[in-house]
């Protein structure tokens, strides 16, 4: 269902339309900033590409090269680093504003409180989009108000966050080898970014 209605009543064309995916190898194609994305959405323009980028966690990216939107992205945007093309293929789902948001393992290269920070600014929209995360990430999708945890391709968990802390021994398992994974990555950055990267 997409706002109530059974997908199956959906064109098929109408509802590519409302959907956004950002894929787990992010892509960026030689050109400007800009046309990389407005490929998301053709005649966007530039406030609403900057928009996008904000939301993205993108536009301090945009802001440090030199031109702007007009900046050239080599093939494959080599010219960048994985953390800032994998926000800049998010941005690029955004200008288009989709209902339907579909991020693939797809902020595994930011850190976690750029993670976060895109979470909550997506949230914070004024019509935020129905957003699927596939992630391996438990502070990724912590916020979510259903998380299915799959083992080996097997359905083992299905809940809140809280409810699988209580209840899915895999979840359980994964969620305390990250922390302390984390907790050793953030050593000497402080208790603050500790605690907004594990904690919603």
């Amino acid at each position: 269902f997409v706002n109530g209605v059974d997908v199956k009543k959906f064109d098929p064309d109408a509802l590519r339309k409302l959907i956004g995916v950002v894929p787990q190898k992010a892509a960026l194609i030689s050109g400007s900033i800009r046309d990389n994305m407005k490929w998301g959405k053709a005649d966007a323009t530039d406030e609403e590409i900057e928009e996008a980028l904000r939301i993205a966690q993108a536009m301090e990216v945009v802001d440090h090269k030199e031109g702007g939107l007009s900046y050239q992205v080599s093939q494959g945007g080599k010219n960048f680093s994985g953390g800032q093309k994998q926000r800049l293929t998010i941005a690029r789902a955004l200008v288009k504003k989709p209902e339907i948001l579909i991020l693939d393992d797809s902020s595994s290269a930011l850190d976690y409180l750029t993670d976060r920070n895109l979470r909550e600014a997506i949230r914070g929209l004024a019509h935020p989009p129905t957003t699927f995360i596939v992630s391996q990430r438990t502070a990724s999708i912590e916020h979510c108000d259903q998380i299915l945890v799959l083992d080996n391709g097997e359905l083992v968990g299905r809940g809140t966050h809280e409810a699988l802390l209580r209840e899915c021994e895999v979840y359980r398992e994964i969620y305390a080898s990250q922390g302390r994974k984390q907790s050793a990555s953030q050593e000497g950055q402080g208790d603050r970014l500790l605690k907004e990267g594990n904690h919603e």
